[in-house]
């Protein structure tokens, strides 16, 4: 456990096993907490798992007053892998942390030896836009004009369902609640927005992964980007949205990268 300052931010991050570097990039009002599992018993076999909390989230640095952008966030991954010395790194994101490390390869592609999308969100391809998105925000917005911290419940309940949202663990409820504000910012600030020849030059293998019971429009977003970049391949799991980056077929993609076999 330890803290990079990076962009005028102090990140902070854990390191968990060693070898080739794979970083986890969080979705939107989560943390490194959600990776604990993954990172220190599955990924971790396989490399140097890298796991932060982005800026404004958990016991990273909020800025005051805080605004952000999908890229910004991409230039921070960025930053703290050269800061690490740990490149051409592995990107696995979830949802806003997707968008992020295809951020990433776009700007900085010299990073990044390979992409593990887990139903990235936030990324507008060729001007298309979900009139979900739209929805999400109005909640939000709602919430924000009565009660801040209501806020990521608000995201969640539109992106997960009520359902998942009730049966998350308590201390989950509580650290999505305290990153309230960052997740205002987050919705409030510019996605991903890209042109299919933008993504044509990513030029590194690409796993893109689904959930079965997800929202429609998180595999829309997924076949528009596998339409798009060249060495992609794609999965559906089961569950949600909250796909676990152990899943085997994650594990199997990785493995190919770094040549190593996986059971």
């Amino acid at each position: 456990m330890a803290d990079a300052h990076v962009n005028g931010v102090r990140l902070y991050y854990e390191e968990h096993g060693s070898g080739a570097p794979i970083l986890c990039i969080h979705g939107t009002s989560s943390s490194a907490k959600v990776w604990r599992g993954a990172a220190t018993e599955t990924l971790a076999r396989l490399g140097r798992v890298i796991i932060y909390d982005r800026r404004g989230c958990t016991r990273s640095e909020r800025p005051q007053p805080y605004e952000t952008s999908v890229a910004q966030h991409a230039d921070d991954a960025a930053a703290l892998l050269k800061a690490l010395d740990a490149s051409p790194a592995i990107l696995v994101g979830r949802s806003y942390g997707g968008a992020v490390a295809i951020g990433v390869a776009l700007s900085n592609p010299e990073l990044v030896r390979a992409l593990v999308l887990l139903e990235p969100g936030d990324v507008v391809v060729d001007g298309d836009e979900s009139a979900w998105e739209e929805e999400m925000r109005r909640a939000v917005e709602e919430a924000a004009a009565t009660d801040v911290s209501r806020v990521a419940e608000a995201m969640l309940r539109s992106v997960l369902g009520d359902g998942q949202w009730e049966s998350l663990p308590s201390e989950y409820q509580e650290m999505f609640a305290d990153n309230s504000p960052a997740v205002l910012a987050e919705v409030r600030g510019p996605r991903l927005d890209v042109a299919s020849a933008d993504l044509a030059a990513i030029g590194v293998p690409v796993l893109l992964v689904a959930g079965e019971s997800s929202l429609p429009e998180f595999r829309r977003i997924n076949e528009r980007l596998a339409a798009a970049i060249p060495d992609t391949r794609t999965v559906l799991v089961g569950g949600g949205h909250l796909i676990d980056p152990g899943e085997p077929s994650v594990l199997r993609f990785i493995g190919e990268v770094l040549g190593r076999a996986v059971a």
